[in-house]
């Protein structure tokens, strides 16, 4: 019996054997299965994250949603203290630093507590295996939770603590559409999640449990409720002290006020337009905007159209940029993006008839082929060919006013002399060509389709491209792209498409205040305390008027009229636009404070006649004693201006115009009486047709009184002229030679009595 006995635990032994060993491999193979349980889809992606866009300081302009339809900000595991994480781990996983990613106490006690209760009364997964649910949604069975334990389990080999809870936390949902503890301390508390308090960590902490029953906003006391219950957890775990207990607990939750940013609408609009940036990635985008700025701008703007309503000016728009970067500052598109009526067209972007915000290109052309602010270009009335008939520009005063130096023409925005000017520098290829360089990507016909009329504005500008076309010449001729995000590589090197020399002339005669009391007067808003170089334009039946202005460091655009396209009442770029640019311009003064050009290394200031721009001589003095003053103008040193001769004054020391000004003198727009005389020089001799050219052209409108269809005829070289046409009628008006039009192909001649000689022209007349 005794040896039975000490038989049967040799017989149990293999037995007992076999099952421990059976249990140690079953246990090794799950824990080596765990290793090929696959990780969770999109575990490894960022999370789903909203798009928020920043001003130039960090401030918000617009939240856009992400891919779940939430407002979500992902912070990176080191923005996130330490008080947000205890918070959460108090509430929702205790144990977190000593499980491996199930929490095999708390999955016990949630089982037991189903199983006695028939209900969930308390939830056993760790927040690794939250982290897995939310990295991947799935259907709640029993075998979804086994996967979910597996994963996380695997989740925890591959991935360190820290890792997995910042994981988690920035996938949370908080409730309000915010997603992620970094959107949830901004929304809540307008704060970032480093500058929590322990009372404000525990508050969040609370939400995620039950986010729509926990609703701070619609029911306080039981989120704050549940922020007293994880408090008393922190302090019981020895994560609070009992006095940073005490004191949390007294400190009273303010909620920050419900609050969406939609700042600097037309802005962002645009950027999103143009840039398309990724929104199914997480980021944060740096623009260019200053806010602060911006909001000064709309308020410029807003203030100034309410002061025109009664003029029937119902919109405008304005634009800041930063010369030496491109960078876009300000951008105002009208004056509410929420008004009903077009609020949210962007007039910084639409293109508008540029009126005469054109001209100074065309003078930096002609600076680079030598002319100079002394030069001389004849205002005198003129008519040019096209192929659809005769183009006459007239001034805007409708007056002329005879020889004007390139500075005053281009200060005063002389129709007449820009296209004259244009002519002579081969038309509108040249200019079309070099506004294409600046960036105008509206002007999409060929040159032929504007002709000479493109200086003065008959084609379409964007605001934002016009303004940057402008810092192209406050960078003194180089060109850089505008840009509306900060990114380091945009600062790429300019490119040079108007000659330093001609840039700096440019804005020396649009800084002249006193340059443009000819037609503005000195009291306008383009007079400044400082120098500013400015230039205004009008279009057609007053639809747009423009104001830009700039200084090296920036450049300001206002644009106003209205965008269905109806006139206003009698407003120009002066006291439309005009005001915006000088209040904007004050501020940035104020601000940033602004500096002017240096002269180009070598440059001289010499004495010139007024009306000739050749260098002050004696003999030119007796003319300037007529009530002339001598002007200064900027020249290189190998390129002054010819000297005055005694060729240039009659006896009594009157200024000398050729025969192109034979019009002019005679007729009332001559201002300067017996300060000037015709030349009676042998140049005379020669009789040539200056109007009509041969082959012109005429477009009769039969709404038109008779009166429309008379053109002036004038000739050069004669000296006593008469006119002779057998098919048209002709006459004198004013002391000048006019034909009343009829249609059909005519032929006039033009005889000098005094010499026998003739010249011959012809037209042809068209109906409309």
């Amino acid at each position: 019996m005794s040896g039975e006995q000490a038989d049967q635990p040799l017989g149990a032994r293999p037995w007992k054997l076999r099952l421990l060993l059976l249990t140690a491999l079953l246990t090794f193979g799950a824990w080596l299965g765990i290793s090929f349980v696959p990780l969770p889809l999109g575990i490894t992606e960022p999370p789903a994250s909203g798009l928020e866009f920043l001003d130039r300081h960090g401030r918000t302009l617009r939240e856009l949603r992400d891919g779940q339809e939430q407002f979500s900000r992902t912070a990176a595991e080191g923005e996130i203290p330490a008080v947000l994480m205890q918070a959460t781990l108090a509430a929702e996983d205790q144990r977190f630093w000593s499980h491996s990613g199930v929490d095999w106490r708390a999955t016990l006690r949630a089982t037991w507590q189903l199983v006695r209760n028939g209900r969930i009364v308390s939830g056993g997964s760790s927040i690794t295996q939250q982290l897995v649910k939310l990295a991947e949604p799935r259907p709640r069975t029993f075998r979804t939770k086994l996967v979910e334990a597996a994963q996380a389990l695997r989740l925890e080999r591959e991935w360190d603590k820290p890792r997995i809870l910042a994981a988690y936390l920035n996938r949370l949902d908080y409730g309000n559409l915010r997603a992620g503890s970094d959107a949830a301390a901004r929304h809540y508390f307008d704060k970032a999640p480093a500058d929590l308090s322990a009372a404000e960590a525990a508050f969040l902490a609370g939400l995620p449990q039950a986010p729509s029953r926990l609703n701070p906003r619609a029911r306080f006391a039981g989120a704050k409720r549940r922020q007293e219950w994880i408090l008393g957890r922190m302090h019981a775990l020895g994560w609070l002290t009992s006095e940073d207990f005490n004191r949390a607990l007294t400190e009273p939750v303010q909620l920050a006020p419900p609050r969406r940013e939609f700042a600097a609408p037309h802005f962002v609009d645009l950027l999103l337009e143009r840039e398309a940036p990724d929104t199914s990635r997480p980021q944060r985008v740096t623009t260019t905007l200053d806010l602060e700025l911006n909001r000064f701008v709309e308020q410029t703007l807003r203030s100034q159209l309410a002061r025109l309503r009664e003029q029937q000016v119902g919109n405008g728009a304005a634009v800041v940029l930063d010369n030496h970067t491109g960078a876009v500052l300000a951008l105002v598109g009208s004056e509410d993006y929420f008004a009903p009526a077009a609020g949210q067209v962007n007039g910084a972007w639409a293109p508008r008839s540029a009126g005469s915000t054109l001209k100074p290109f065309t003078y930096a052309l002609a600076f680079e082929r030598g002319a100079t602010p002394a030069s001389i270009v004849a205002d005198v009335p003129c008519e040019f060919p096209t192929a659809t008939g005769v183009f006459a520009p007239v001034n805007y005063d409708r007056h002329c006013h005879g020889p004007v130096r390139h500075r005053l023409a281009l200060a005063n925005s002389l129709n007449i002399p820009a296209v004259r000017v244009l002519d002579e520098l081969g038309g509108a290829a040249v200019l079309h060509e070099r506004l294409r360089a600046c960036g105008m990507t509206t002007l999409t016909q060929p040159a032929a389709h504007y002709g000479l009329g493109l200086t003065l504005g008959n084609a379409e500008v964007r605001l934002l491209e016009l303004a940057n076309a402008y810092a192209c010449l406050a960078r003194l001729g180089e060109w850089r792209p505008w840009r509306l995000l900060e990114r380091a590589d945009d600062c790429k090197s300019p490119t040079r498409v108007i000659s330093r020399e001609a840039a700096w002339l440019v804005a020396d005669v649009l800084a002249d205040n006193h340059a443009r009391a000819l037609a503005f007067g000195l009291e306008t808003p383009l007079r400044f305390d400082f120098p500013v170089a400015c230039k205004t334009g009008t279009s057609t039946d007053y639809r747009d008027n423009w104001a830009v202005g700039y200084t090296p460091e920036f450049t300001v655009a206002v644009w106003a009229g209205n965008f269905d396209g109806s006139p206003m009442r009698g407003v120009s770029g002066v006291t439309g636009a005009g005001p915006v640019l000088h209040t904007i311009f004050q501020n940035l003064r104020a601000r940033f404070g602004t500096t002017w050009f240096e002269p180009p290394t070598g440059w001289v200031q010499r004495e010139v006649h007024p009306l000739t721009g050749k260098l002050v001589t004696e003999d030119a003095r007796r003319s300037l004693a007529k009530d002339f003053a001598s002007v200064r103008e900027w020249f290189p040193p190998n390129r002054l201006p010819p000297v005055s001769s005694a060729a240039d004054f009659d006896a009594s020391g009157r200024v000398l115009l050729p025969s192109e000004y034979r019009a002019w003198f005679q007729s009332g727009d001559n201002g300067f009486g017996d300060r000037v005389a015709l030349a009676t020089r042998p140049q005379f001799t020669s009789l040539r047709v200056l109007s009509p050219v041969p082959g012109t052209v005429f477009y009769l409108d039969p709404d038109l009184p008779d009166s429309a269809r008379r053109i002036a005829l004038h000739a050069s070289g004669g000296r006593e002229c008469r006119w002779e046409s057998e098919s048209l009628t002709l006459d004198r008006a004013a002391g000048l030679p006019q034909a009343l039009l009829t249609e059909g192909r005519h032929r006039l001649t033009v005889h000098d009595l005094a010499t026998g000689t003739r010249a011959e022209t012809w037209v042809e007349v068209r109906k409309l």
